[in-house]
């Protein structure tokens, strides 16, 4: 059974053992091949594939923030800061797992905030044909679903999931799903405050 949230939708993680909430997993999923088009879209790039990259905006209490991702190569580390780390790069979205971004929820008390997100690395900005649905999993607790049924956008990122520290006991969740031209867009709508440039895989 898993639980499918509405877009502006916020629930508290279910507080699991002493030890804290244990492992996190934020999955990606997407459909790399779009729908066979005519001839002439085609010709135009229409049928091109596309290949999502997972990644994260986290704050620390400490003050520091910073991006997971693929790009760039920070993949971050579950047992020191930020505590967050992604599994792989999918470069094809034909991976069973998909992408994966592990958040260590047993350090809880150390993360502020962690804002997950998608862009398409390549590919047309179609989210519609991608049909990308993330699923949270964490021990002892339904699936929570995120599903990203909003299309009209043509833009190549978009903002999923937030999660925000609760008394430094769980996570609120909240989906977005808004999009957004490009990572310095992203990081003004949260006011994370970082400065960007371009980067490769």
């Amino acid at each position: 059974m898993a639980i499918s949230l509405q877009k502006g939708q916020k629930v508290s993680l279910k507080k699991g053992a002493p030890s804290g909430l244990g492992e996190l997993l934020v999955n990606l999923n997407w459909n790399s091949k779009p729908k066979k088009q005519g001839l002439l879209k085609s010709f135009l790039g229409g049928s091109q594939g596309i290949d999502l990259d997972l990644g994260c905006l986290f704050e620390l209490k400490d003050g520091r923030k910073g991006a997971v991702q693929a790009l760039g190569n920070a993949f971050g580390s579950l047992t020191n800061p930020p505590y967050i780390a992604l599994d792989g790069d999918d470069r094809t979205g034909a991976a069973v797992s998909g992408e994966n971004l592990r958040i260590n929820g047993n350090m809880i008390s150390k993360i502020q905030r962690v804002l997950v997100y998608t862009f398409i690395y390549e590919g047309i900005a179609n989210w519609q044909q991608a049909d990308a649905v993330v699923t949270i999993k964490y021990p002892g607790a339904e699936d929570l679903v995120v599903k990203m049924d909003s299309f009209d956008s043509k833009e190549v990122m978009c903002g999923l999931v937030l999660f925000e520290n609760v008394n430094d006991e769980t996570f609120s969740v909240e989906k977005i799903v808004q999009f957004y031209p490009g990572h310095p867009a992203l990081d003004k709508a949260f006011h994370w405050g970082l400065s960007w440039q371009a980067g490769r895989k």
